[in-house]
């Protein structure tokens, strides 16, 4: 445990991010993706892993549709957005 018990670490791998239907380019997602995910960790946490164990989430599911027309930028944000909404407890987490 760090500092006022917060986890010393946090570490979320995606194995994969299946984009279909959109005309973006992957590494522009990507790297908002993390961008977005990891500065939604910091300020918030993962609250499925409040208590101090580990985590494996195999799929996250019920998550938000998101429009094609996005930019890559936005993309990449939104899905981070849903997919630590998904890791908040929100969709279903099969495990």
């Amino acid at each position: 445990m760090g500092v006022n018990g917060e986890p010393a670490r946090i570490r979320v791998d995606i194995g994969e991010l299946a984009l279909h239907g959109f005309r973006v380019d992957p590494e522009r997602v990507s790297a908002a993706f993390e961008h977005e995910l990891t500065r939604l960790v910091r300020l918030h946490g993962v609250p499925l892993a409040a208590d101090g164990t580990a985590l494996a989430v195999d799929t996250l599911s019920g998550l938000p549709s998101l429009p094609a027309g996005l930019s890559s930028r936005r993309l990449g944000q939104e899905l981070a957005r849903a997919v630590h909404e998904g890791l908040s407890g929100h969709g279903e987490v099969t495990r």
